[in-house]
């Protein structure tokens, strides 16, 4: 067992020394521009983007034409949201999404409101989920998207997609789904979810990091969007710009392996999962699991532990590299928003830690970690003033 540990998937992963392979070439002698249609160079690429556009789409049970490739799933989030209010602003100008949704989604929404568009952000509950009553009573003449993550970053909670898709699809409305964490890691059918749109990133599934993918449903519904970036009318005019073709090569052998070895890895990574959190209710008493265990992403736990202060105990398990939140918002040191919406006090929102397994995680490592965290929150909490009081 080598040191420092990892343990931080949700924030990026490793790539597969397979997924290397299969780019290598199209740095080197695979070269070409993909629309470059006038000579092998291009053909080759193109040929390349082509295969990987299935692959991916065999990955979500999608057709290889649905799939617009993009730099990851921020831009893919962008793409979906501000291409639905544009294209559909005659219709209406009312957007569903919840509170605990991906920056890019909060973010790309706030924006949207000061340009004229009313967006209602679902509450969660304790679990972590929306409450599909709420859904049904957001919803208005004017509604012409709903965005709902499908699995949280932080907490790992996977949301009720496939009855989102069917109260969408009852109500004639699109649904987005962010699938940058659940796709790859579980199984994610756009058809069985009845979703619309769907984000999607390569870097969080063993990938290369710059590039991701939107699926754009092309029959019932078929959907339409205005284009963010223009300029050549690339990708079906849907995003414009030279395809990274490395990338997006890696990107497709990285979503074929994901789907061959799903179902073996994604039990393997949740006994460990399930080994380290019952390990550390064992050994502590007073933490607490944030969010449901019941409908969660198999390589996540994210734990609250009370009269520790939570910079305090990353710095003293240096060698294990986890998270106190996403690692899109790592650089505040406001509790994460995400807990906050779930009810969690702020002391222990800001004594939280985000485990991410993943493919390379072993019963070794996970052992190590749990032993490593017990331990310096036993030590930390017998110098804290506070939890003695606590505990008399």
């Amino acid at each position: 067992m080598k040191l420092p540990i990892y343990m931080d998937y949700h924030a990026t992963t490793p790539v597969d020394p397979r997924v290397v392979d299969a780019m290598l070439p199209y740095f080197t002698v695979r070269f070409g521009n993909a629309a470059s249609r006038n000579h092998p160079f291009g053909w080759q690429a193109e040929q390349a983007v082509e295969k990987a556009r299935k692959q991916i789409a065999d990955l979500i049970g999608a057709n290889a034409k649905e799939i617009v490739f993009t730099s990851g799933a921020t831009e893919s989030d962008n793409l979906a949201i501000k291409g639905v209010a544009e294209m559909y602003r005659e219709k209406g100008n009312h957007i569903v999404t919840c509170v605990t949704e991906h920056k890019a989604v909060i973010d790309t929404c706030r924006r949207l409101e000061n340009e004229g568009c009313r967006v209602t952000y679902l509450p969660v509950q304790k679990s972590g989920l929306i409450d599909l009553d709420d859904l049904r009573a957001a919803i208005t003449g004017k509604t012409i998207l709903i965005t709902i993550m499908a699995a949280n970053n932080e907490i790992g909670v996977i949301q009720p997609i496939a009855e989102i898709g069917a109260i969408a699809k009852e109500k004639g409305i699109l649904f987005h789904t962010d699938a940058a964490q659940a796709a790859g890691r579980i199984r994610f059918d756009v058809n069985d979810l009845k979703v619309d749109l769907a984000s999607l990133s390569a870097h969080k599934m063993y990938g290369p990091k710059g590039v991701g993918a939107l699926y754009v449903r092309r029959r019932n519904p078929r959907v339409l969007l205005a284009p963010i970036i223009d300029g050549g009318g690339h990708e079906r005019g849907m995003r414009s710009g030279t395809l990274n073709v490395p990338g997006i090569v890696g990107f497709g052998k990285a979503a074929e392996l994901c789907r061959q070895e799903l179902v073996a890895e994604s039990d393997r990574i949740r006994q460990l999962r399930d080994r380290l959190n019952a390990r550390l209710h064992e050994r502590l008493h007073d933490i607490y699991v944030n969010g449901t265990m019941d409908n969660r992403l198999p390589n996540n736990l994210n734990i609250s532990v009370s009269h520790v202060e939570g910079a305090s105990l990353l710095i003293a398990i240096d060698d294990v590299a986890v998270s106190s939140g996403s690692a899109c918002t790592s650089a505040s040191v406001e509790p994460s928003y995400v807990l906050k919406a779930l009810g969690t006090r702020d002391d222990l929102a800001r004594s939280s830690i985000r485990f991410g397994l993943g493919r390379w995680t072993t019963a070794e490592e996970v052992d190590y970690v749990w032993e490593k965290v017990a331990s310096v929150v036993t030590r930390l909490r017998e110098l804290s003033p506070v939890y003695e009081l606590a505990q008399d």
